[in-house]
């Protein structure tokens, strides 16, 4: 897993072993996580107003419920700064993707967006399922193709054919709809992996359960003080006065560019803070062999 040839959080490739698991074909979806919360319901992270306490020195104004969106500037700017097309959004959430006035009407199986980690935690839970660790995601997400650099291959678009949602042209200023979408896809209309998973780069960042950290300084221990540490470890060292800590996302999404995040690679990988979720990042959830035959053991 790993690259040694695009960005250095994916540095050293390395190999990686997991054990057997069965994992969604697609992202959960829109429909999907409507059936969690109505039967639960639930309430998500981007749905309810912070906490003050747990963000001091957050301007009132910011203090309200939403989530960040996606604004494409109408003018060239600086990549250096992310804030030149983020917004947090107020009335953003996974119900209204785009801001209050937006609906999921006609998206009913687009990937379910705007979901922080408790909420993956909380759908996880509902069906009986786990959240796939980030080794467990990439194995899945290669299909089969050993070192390949795209999850079917080598070559970005074979023959022409668009394999994935992602961004065509001058990111964040000219998006040239190559593949026919300004945002998420229905989940599946891309072919397949040699897996059978769809859509395991791009439309989607997916969260997976491990801490962030650089390649090089993950141990192969389970412990509680090692899971421990990994968390203190995955606070962003840029801004230590912010103690938010971060899992790793995979797979890119409709937003990633070759200009600015060729992140739609099964190697590739960038931290998120858990209590955030956006408009490009969704999930999907998986069974583990010896979990399945432990209820097996069960109904026996």
């Amino acid at each position: 897993m790993g690259s040694d040839h695009h960005y250095p959080e994916e540095a050293p490739a390395h190999p990686a072993t997991v054990a057997g698991f069965w994992m969604d074909e697609c992202p959960v979806t829109n429909a999907d996580f409507r059936s969690f919360v109505q039967a639960t319901d639930y309430v998500t992270f981007a749905e309810r107003a912070p906490d003050p306490a747990l963000y001091p020195g957050a301007l009132p104004h910011m203090l309200v419920a939403g989530s960040v969106v996606f604004r494409q500037p109408s003018l060239r700017v600086d990549l250096r700064n992310h804030f030149n097309w983020w917004a947090y959004v107020p009335g953003a959430n996974w119900r209204h993707p785009e801001g209050p006035s937006s609906s999921l009407e006609g998206r009913e199986d687009h990937p379910v967006v705007h979901v922080a980690y408790e909420d993956v935690e909380a759908y996880a839970r509902w069906t009986r399922k786990e959240i796939p660790s980030e080794a467990e995601w990439e194995f899945a997400a290669r299909g089969g193709l050993e070192g390949a650099v795209y999850a079917w291959g080598n070559e970005f678009a074979p023959g022409g054919k668009m394999m994935a949602n992602t961004w065509q042209g001058e990111f964040p200023l000219e998006n040239l709809l190559v593949d026919g979408f300004e945002r998420t896809s229905p989940v599946g209309f891309f072919p397949p992996n040699g897996y059978g998973l769809y859509d395991m780069t791009g439309n989607v960042w997916e969260w997976t359960s491990d801490w962030f950290q650089k390649h090089s300084a993950v141990k192969a221990c389970c412990s509680a003080r090692a899971k421990g540490d990994a968390r203190e470890h995955s606070y962003d060292p840029e801004t230590p006065q912010i103690r938010i800590p971060r899992k790793v996302l995979k797979g890119g999404s409709y937003l990633c560019a070759a200009n600015y995040c060729l992140r739609y690679r099964p190697a590739a990988r960038i931290p998120q803070q858990v209590d955030t979720g956006t408009c490009h990042q969704g999930f999907r959830c998986i069974v583990r062999a010896k979990v399945e035959a432990a209820e097996l053991r069960e109904k026996s």
